[in-house]
């Protein structure tokens, strides 16, 4: 015989529902420190928005015998980048917070940095740089997330699977191109 879960009656949670209406998606049963999700959220979206604009510029100033095909491939990458952006900047809407788009402080939240580079390789060496960062960043953030706030650990989540695609591209252009020393 299965023992049967634990589960909080209806008529309480009805009750929580109605009296904490103004709270949105953040309810009773929300077990993580907003402030702090909130601010990681707003770190990693700085992070994204430094990479629409790295990659933009990547995309405008790639210049040489393989560039037209790498141009792309950084749009499409600057394009992916601004959607993670606005996935995290819905989610903390939905946690009652304040996405954080300022200009004067983008770089400095960010964990990636913006460089701009002057080489092709120069350029992906950079963004798979960036990739790496933003890697290594969001696992830390959805471990801390664990199951204290599942959406927004399922949001992240969705985003490193994104940027690890990336890493592994930008990887395979660098290994692709002359004047790569490393690979």
């Amino acid at each position: 015989m299965s023992a049967k879960p634990s589960m909080t009656d209806v008529a309480t949670i009805r009750k929580r529902a109605r009296e904490h209406v103004n709270e949105g998606a953040v309810t009773a049963g929300y077990h993580a420190d907003r402030e702090t999700v909130l601010k990681l959220l707003n770190d990693a979206l700085a992070t994204e928005l430094v990479c629409v604009l790295r990659y933009r510029r990547h995309h405008f100033m790639a210049r040489g015998i393989s560039s037209k095909s790498i141009a792309d491939e950084f749009l499409q990458h600057s394009n992916e980048e601004q959607q993670h952006a606005d996935q995290l900047a819905e989610r903390i809407v939905q946690l009652g917070g304040e996405p954080n788009f300022a200009p004067d402080t983008l770089s400095r939240r960010a964990h990636a940095e913006y460089v701009e580079a002057d080489t092709l390789v120069g350029m992906i060496r950079e963004d798979l740089v960036a990739e790496r960062i933003a890697i290594d960043s969001y696992r830390e953030i959805v471990q801390y997330l664990g199951d204290k706030d599942p959406t927004s650990r399922r949001v992240v989540e969705s985003i490193l699977a994104v940027e690890e695609e990336h890493a592994e591209e930008l990887s395979d252009l660098l290994a692709g191109l002359p004047g790569d020393k490393n690979h």
